[in-house]
């Protein structure tokens, strides 16, 4: 079923613009055709009358001129009012009384004589009798009237079977530019459609390109260059109008702004990213370079000035291999390079080796688990346990000591939930919406020995929905958060 298109559409309107164009060449062909016809016929008509009159003109002058006897016709005499038939279709007729007719000065003076005097007048007749508008048309008769001998001469021509066949002609010619234009409607719109195929195609590629979790290639963005070289970066929220234009543009520009728009919210981003990265290197680099200066003054004539500065030194070394390792981590995600090794993990027995692990590093707090057997995803183990490292080390430093941390994992309806709740500070109302954000801290006044980067929630962010799953945050402050990962389960494998 085709497509029904409103009247704004640009295929509509170059439709509609095409088929009145031609709608109006066809009717000014036609009139211009019943004109011709309506000339052609009034000049037969008045040539032919003329060669008539003539004729009776010059036999009344030798005094022979009857209506209806010798090269006039059978008729009576020039003395009676009765026709006489001088030609197929032609009558000449004495009256004493004006009849009707209509006087066209200007026409007469053009005409040869006799016709061209003023007095000379014309005037179409139809039986107005008959019932069927047909028997009118063929009834039809054009009548001159000339003023003669204190009377008139009345000529009458039968015009009625000429209007009759050129009517049936005409109507064949109606007919056939109603089908003319009816076809034409459907070749047009065919024309239009391949002609409009490159901005239909222009307009699902960008769509395409911006559907969520569309990504935008170098090359894709060098295509659209050139119809957005007037946007730069620092007027990306410009975006295109979306008034006034077709039902085929506007798809397109509100596609190309809403790619402007992540473009824009990217970039800013991106901004945010560079400047947050350089704050937090630049202060382990200031650390170790102001413990460099220490030890060049005089750190090698102080044993204790000597260990302080190498272990500020490897420490602050270890927190920018941390930092860069997970910048580097999260690059690779940006660029899809990260490697995946796709197989089924058994998440509870990869939680209990987390909790395992963390309870033989952290001994201030209480950890309790509740861990359901067998629950089973899809993804990568090593992915998977830096997820719930993340999150359980998150909740170890913003938990006070001797506070409790529960790890769960379970199976709700299909999908495997990993649990970690703590009895932390919790996060702010304010700060909810930005916690996975890089490099930010729901408290600034931490450090990053109690705060972290700002990076590990990011991580854990990717790596849930790199494997089809997502992260609800429960938080209350001043009584604790519960981060919940959920992810498509799988039956275990036997």
């Amino acid at each position: 079923m085709a497509e029904k298109r409103s009247k704004t559409s640009l295929a509509f309107r170059l439709n509609a613009t095409l088929f009145f164009r031609q709608l109006r060449t066809m009717l000014w062909l036609d009139i211009v055709i019943c004109a011709l016809f309506a000339a052609g016929l009034f000049y037969y008509t008045e040539t032919t009358a003329y060669e008539l009159i003539r004729e009776y003109t010059k036999a009344a002058a030798l005094g022979t001129g009857t209506l209806g006897t010798g090269a006039l016709g059978a008729g009576r005499n020039t003395g009676g009012n009765q026709p006489g038939e001088l030609a197929p279709g032609y009558t000449l007729s004495w009256s004493s009384t004006q009849p009707r007719a209509l006087f066209l000065p200007e026409l007469s003076r053009r005409l040869p004589e006799p016709l061209n005097q003023e007095k000379v007048g014309r005037w179409l007749y139809y039986d107005g009798a008959a019932l069927h508008w047909r028997e009118q048309m063929k009834s039809a008769v054009y009548q001159m009237t000339l003023p003669s001998d204190g009377g008139w001469l009345v000529v009458t021509a039968a015009i009625g079977r000429p209007l009759f066949v050129f009517y049936y002609c005409f109507a064949v010619i109606l007919a056939l530019e109603a089908l003319s234009l009816l076809a034409s409607l459907s070749r047009n719109g065919r024309s239009i459609n391949r002609t409009l195929k490159p901005l239909q195609d222009l307009t699902a590629s960008t769509q395409a390109l911006t559907a969520k979790g569309g990504r935008l290639s170098p090359e894709a963005l060098k295509r659209l260059t050139g119809a957005l070289d007037s946007i730069n970066v620092s007027h990306l929220d410009t975006g295109l109008p979306l008034t006034g234009i077709s039902d085929e543009l506007k798809p397109l520009a509100e596609a190309i702004n809403e790619m402007l728009a992540r473009i824009d919210e990217a970039y800013h981003s991106q901004v945010r990213f560079v400047s947050d990265a350089s704050h937090e290197l630049r202060t382990p680099i200031a650390v170790i370079q102001g413990y460099a200066n220490l030890l060049t003054r005089w750190g090698t004539e102080d044993p204790e000035t000597m260990r302080e500065s190498i272990q500020a030194i490897r420490q602050e070394a270890d927190a920018m291999k941390e930092m860069v390792e997970q910048l580097l981590f999260l690059a690779r995600g940006d660029n899809d390079s990260m490697h995946i090794d796709w197989q089924a993990v058994d998440i509870s027995a990869l939680a209990a080796e987390v909790l395992r692990e963390v309870e033989m590093i952290d001994g201030g707090h209480c950890f309790a688990a509740s861990i359901a057997a067998g629950v089973t995803v899809e993804g990568d183990d090593g992915l998977l346990k830096q997820l719930m490292r993340i999150l359980v080390d998150n909740s170890i430093k913003y938990t006070p000591a001797d506070g409790e941390i529960i790890l769960r994992v379970e199976e709700r309806g299909g999908q495997a939930a990993i649990v970690v709740q703590d009895e932390g500070a919790g996060i702010p109302e304010e700060a909810m919406p930005h916690i996975f954000d890089r490099f930010f801290r729901a408290d600034e006044s931490r450090t990053r020995n109690t705060g972290g980067t700002g990076l590990g929630l990011s991580i854990a962010k990717w790596i849930a929905q790199r494997h089809n799953g997502l992260i609800e945050v429960v938080s209350r402050q001043n009584i604790g958060t519960r981060m919940t990962v959920l992810l498509p389960a799988v039956k275990a494998r036997t």
